[in-house]
């Protein structure tokens, strides 16, 4: 990450700041069990973790367009998906892109999410399941929604958040709901939070 950095930023106090944030992911060290490990990486609620997840792939965008000239690609993030109406094809490129992400990045695919399957099925992307005419709504998105809503009640009867808190969440949570087919769930969920 900061030999990409390192290419357009000259200024040195620049630099040493975003060092400092590269390098700021705490380490723990766990004994129990017999096993140790350590946190790698920028924690994924540090913001400038979106800004260098699109900086260091931006190498994966270039050798997806213009090497593999691939049209229809699309990536958020870590996030990718590849359409394809030829499944051989998808397989080859798939092998491409984990010798790619190995050898020039570093990273590896991951091995439950990396699939090819027929877009009919529903396309996994950003939180919502994408079908040809419609979204919905991932179903563990709205599972742990619902979650922290029952958690974030308890703390305001305890007195230890604000209603108007509580109320940025929900409105913030309704702006993403918004973009999936989820009119009769945003209705059950404003009618459960005014009662």
């Amino acid at each position: 990450m900061l030999t990409i950095i390192q290419k357009k930023i000259k200024d040195e106090k620049t630099m040493d700041l975003i060092k400092k944030i590269i390098n700021s992911s705490c380490e723990r060290k766990i004994y129990k069990n017999l096993f140790d490990f350590r946190i790698v990486g920028i924690p994924i609620g540090n913001l400038t973790s979106q800004l260098f997840a699109n900086v260091y792939l931006n190498a994966l965008d270039q050798f997806m367009k213009h090497q593999l000239r691939e049209k229809s690609y699309i990536r958020y993030m870590d996030d990718f998906l590849i359409l394809s109406p030829n499944k051989k094809e998808l397989h080859l490129l798939k092998e491409k892109l984990r010798e790619f992400l190995a050898g020039q990045l570093k990273l590896t695919l991951h091995p439950k999410k990396a699939n090819i399957f027929p877009a009919e099925k529903g396309i996994d992307f950003l939180g919502y399941r994408i079908f040809r005419h419609y979204r919905l709504l991932r179903k563990s998105g709205v599972k742990r929604f619902i979650k922290r809503t029952k958690a974030y009640r308890k703390k305001i009867a305890k007195g230890e958040m604000t209603q108007e808190k509580f109320a940025h969440s929900l409105q913030s949570w309704l702006a993403y709901a918004v973009f999936g087919n989820s009119w009769r769930l945003r209705q059950k969920i404003e009618l459960a939070t005014v009662n």
